[in-house]
């Protein structure tokens, strides 16, 4: 008794855990006349088939009309077949256990009680099977009535949308009003949404507007609302309209029931930019010194809400003052005044003119517009058409004459130039600036140039040219004023780099208006040519060779003698060496003796080679260059640079001649060399357990390094006749003379000897047959580079193969077998005659017995 009322306990708790759950919207629902509505019916915890059936039923008083099944298409009552038929009437399936019931005009006369069932599918019959909710559906009292606004705003002024919005108080509907617009595209964007409830929402980007008090919402009447747009900006334009929407709350989430959307029309905002215009007058011209007044007018469509900004241009880009919209001045020069007269008249006054001042003046305006909020933006920006201005300078006269009081004879020697400014007129409290200039040919450069030597400003500071600094800085070269109207320019070394044109500039320089210097005139002087009072030195360089290098090893000598002329005494003379891989090539310095006879080592980077090198003065004119152990890599072009150069006591050396020898080449032909290498045996076929010894000879074409600076690899390869067809490397020993074998698993051996300096041989002791084959070796020779010290290995070379036998010997692999053969027969022999004996002995001999009886016999038989 005890167990069966476990097991009815046990299957009613199965039964609640899987108990089948139909389920439809918690009701009452309310919805409008004419609108589509829906009805959703879930199933779950159910038995069978995922897909379940659904029934619809609805049930009006006591009356009960089957409306549509997903199982039955004859369900459905007759009548509402029409319904069924057009479609106004049917069901759709959202899942397996989801299906809702559609109507797509909703009637008054579907209010009533909705009831989804689902036939049963379960094994035990449990839960529910159906649900019910009931619907109404209210008349469509919904009236939307917008009024049109205005259908051009000028930018910054306000509009109003005003919606009108009526329909019948229904308990449990409520209503929402939203303003959107479509501005250029076919999407409407939300202004601002008031309802379902008192709650209000902001469309995407109108939030900061919104916050700012520019657009607001009115309440009007029970039925009227409106929503003011203030500020106006060009980006408002659009068409407008006002959507009405019914809603109902249904568990707890608001559900829309309805919506009407009417255009109110289509507003164009005008930019003010196109009503602003800006113009200066009276152009005007003045003599320096004079006042110069201009005035900016102003004219823009009568808006409260608009403010002004001005800047005074010169030629476009240079602003001279601005005034912001509060009437203070931001920007100004000096000597500049700017006053606004009024709302729209605007003055500049630029004090004491001068010829900077001329050019075209115009007025540049930016309209700024204030929000309701308060905040400002500029909402345009206009520059009046300009007007020239004309200043007539003072005029300005001077006299300029360049002449010299000291000419160089040599190079080294000093120069001095003289500039003298005459007939000085309305210079009153000015200044004079002077610049010298020299037109030369530079080589190296275009054949004729002109360059800034150096300038001495109107604060009297001394500006090097480019090409001059390092001079002036040493005190070379000075610029100095001896009185107001006379300026010195000296040369304390004169080289042939300063010989030419001549001409010095001479400006004056006036106070300005703003209380800064500025250029009144400029005056430059006629050209001195300036040349040594001497013909200029001459220096010719000689280069000849004295031993030709042949070979790598040889030795290279060349003089490089100098051919001077118009060269004072005490000159002295510097070298530099330089060399070339082919003519035209960039030259490589090697060597160089300066005027002190200091060697130097240019560029000469081998370590290992610096005193194969040697440069020496050999006479008072000539000097001698000399390369020892002469390289590959020293074959090219050779020429000597000479320079002479003059010193005065105490002062350094300067530079008065220059010139480059003819080149002299080193050009033998170098045989690098060759290696081959040569295999031989001293014989070919050989016994099992002899020794077959096998040499490779190396042999050399070509000029050959010493022996400490060559070294070879050496490898030993066999091509077995049985087994793989890739050969076998035996042995091998490296340029150091480390022995490396292959291990073996035969019996036999191998061994290597370095018979000469190019000789190596293979000895194979106890050949077995398994050595026999193609016997060959590789050999890597290695060169080390006298230079650098550096080894490099040359191609591998490989010698013919050398074939060696090994010899079958008959008598010597049968002695063994047959010694063998005889011992264990006679020994099997012996052991056979032994054995028979005694068995003979044992199994055969005679015993006494007395023969059987006849009658024993017959009873054997009858038995």
């Amino acid at each position: 008794m005890g167990k069966t009322r476990a097991l009815i306990l046990l299957c009613a708790a199965l039964g609640l855990c899987h108990s089948r759950l139909v389920t439809v919207p918690k009701g009452p629902l309310l919805r409008v006349e004419g609108q589509p509505l829906s009805l959703r019916c879930d199933v779950s915890d159910y038995e069978g088939p995922s897909e379940q059936d659904f029934d619809w039923k609805v049930m009006r008083g006591t009356e009960s009309i089957n409306v549509i099944s997903t199982f039955d298409p004859r369900y459905s009552d007759r009548s509402i077949g029409d319904r069924i038929e057009s479609g106004d009437i049917s069901v759709s399936r959202l899942k397996d256990n989801a299906v809702e019931l559609r109507i797509r005009e909703a009637r008054i006369s579907d209010s009533a009680t909705y009831t989804c069932s689902t036939p049963s599918t379960d094994s035990v019959i449990s839960g529910n099977y159906d649900a019910d909710v009931q619907l109404r559906v209210v008349p469509n009292s919904l009236i939307v009535a917008p009024e049109a606004p205005d259908p051009v705003v000028p930018e910054g002024g306000s509009f109003r949308l005003l919606c009108n919005v009526s329909h019948n108080f229904i308990e449990g509907i409520y209503l929402s009003i939203t303003w959107s617009v479509r501005n250029g595209s076919s999407v409407s964007q939300d202004l601002l949404t008031f309802g379902p409830g008192l709650d209000v929402t902001v469309g995407n980007g109108f939030t900061r507007r919104y916050a700012d008090g520019a657009m607001r919402l009115e309440m009007g009447s029970e039925v009227s609302r409106s929503l003011v747009l203030s500020g106006a900006i060009p980006d408002d334009r659009g068409t407008y309209a006002c959507a009405a929407r019914l809603w109902t709350r249904e568990q707890g989430i608001w559900k829309r029931i309805q919506e009407k959307t009417v255009e109110m029309g289509e507003v164009s905002v005008t930019p003010a930019a196109s009503s602003l215009s800006v113009e200066v007058r009276e152009s005007r011209s003045l003599s320096s010194g004079e006042t110069l007044i201009l005035n900016c007018t102003v004219s823009v469509n009568d808006l409260n809400s608009v403010d002004l900004e001005v800047t005074w241009l010169l030629n476009g880009t240079r602003v001279l003052a601005g005034l912001g919209r509060d009437g203070v001045l931001r920007t100004s020069s000096d000597g500049v005044d700017v006053r606004r007269l009024g709302k729209w008249d605007f003055q500049l006054k630029v004090h004491r003119v001068d010829t900077t001042d001329a050019g075209l003046y115009s007025c540049k305006v930016s309209m700024w517009i204030n929000h309701n909020s308060g905040s400002w933006y500029e909402a345009a920006e206009k520059i009046s058409a300009p007007v020239r201005v004309n200043v007539i300078k003072q005029n300005l006269d001077y006299v300029v004459v360049l002449g010299s009081t000291l000419s160089a004879k040599f190079s080294g020697d000093p120069t001095e130039l003289q500039c003298k400014v005459s007939n000085v007129s309305n210079l009153h409290n000015g200044r004079l600036a002077v610049s010298w200039f020299l037109k030369n040919a530079v080589p190296g450069v275009d054949p004729v140039t002109t360059r800034t030597v150096a300038s001495l400003d109107e604060n009297g500071t001394l500006v090097p040219g480019e090409s001059y600094e390092s001079r002036m800085k040493e005190g070379l070269i000075t610029v100095t004023r001896v009185d107001p109207y006379v300026f010195k320019l000296r040369l304390l070394h004169t080289t042939d780099a300063d010989l030419g044109d001549y001409t010095c500039a001479v400006t004056a320089w006036i106070h300005s208006q703003h209380g800064n210097w500025k250029k009144a005139a400029e005056f430059l002087s006629p050209t001195l040519k300036v040349s040594f009072a001497n013909k200029s030195p001459v220096l010719g360089v000689v280069a000849r060779r004295l031993r030709e290098a042949t070979a790598t090893g040889s030795t290279f000598e060349m003089s490089c003698q100098a051919n001077a002329q118009n060269l004072p005494q005490g000159t002295a003379f510097s070298i530099l060496i330089l060399s070339e891989e082919s003519v035209g090539s960039p030259s490589r310095k090697l060597a160089s003796l300066g005027p002190e006879m200091v060697l130097k080592l240019e560029d000469w980077a081998e370590p290992g080679r610096k005193d194969n090198l040697m440069l020496v003065k050999t006479g008072k004119k000539e000097f001698q260059f000399r390369i020892q152990g002469v390289q590959v890599t020293d074959r090219g072009f050779y020429s000597c640079e000479m320079k002479a150069w003059s010193k005065q006591p105490g002062e350094d050396w300067m530079e008065m001649a220059k010139g480059v020898s003819n080149k002299v080449q080193i050009a033998f032909e170098h045989r690098g060399p060759t290696f081959d290498v040569s295999i031989n045996s001293d014989t070919v076929s050989v016994f099992p357990w002899e020794t077959a010894k096998m040499m490779c000879d190396v042999k050399v074409t070509g000029t050959l390094p010493t022996t400490d600076d060559v070294a070879y690899e050496i490898k030993w390869f066999l091509g077995r006749l049985k087994g793989p067809s890739s050969p076998f490397l035996l042995a091998s020993v490296d340029r150091w003379g480390v022995v490396r074998k292959t291990l073996r698993n035969d019996s036999s051996d191998c061994s290597l000897e370095r018979l000469g300096p190019r000789k190596f041989t293979l000895n194979v002791h106890n050949a077995q047959d398994s050595d026999a084959g193609d016997y060959y070796c590789t050999v890597t020779p290695w060169i080390r580079s006298t230079a650098t010290g550096i080894w490099s290995n040359v191609p591998e070379v490989t010698s013919t193969k050398v074939f060696l036998s090994v010899k079958f010997a008959l008598w010597n692999s049968m002695k063994l077998p047959l010694l063998y053969g005889i011992c264990a027969s006679g020994t099997v022999g012996v052991f056979s005659l032994v054995l028979g004996l005694v068995c003979a002995r044992c199994c055969f001999k005679s015993t006494t017995s007395s023969p059987r009886s006849r009658t024993k016999l017959m009873e054997l038989e009858m038995d």
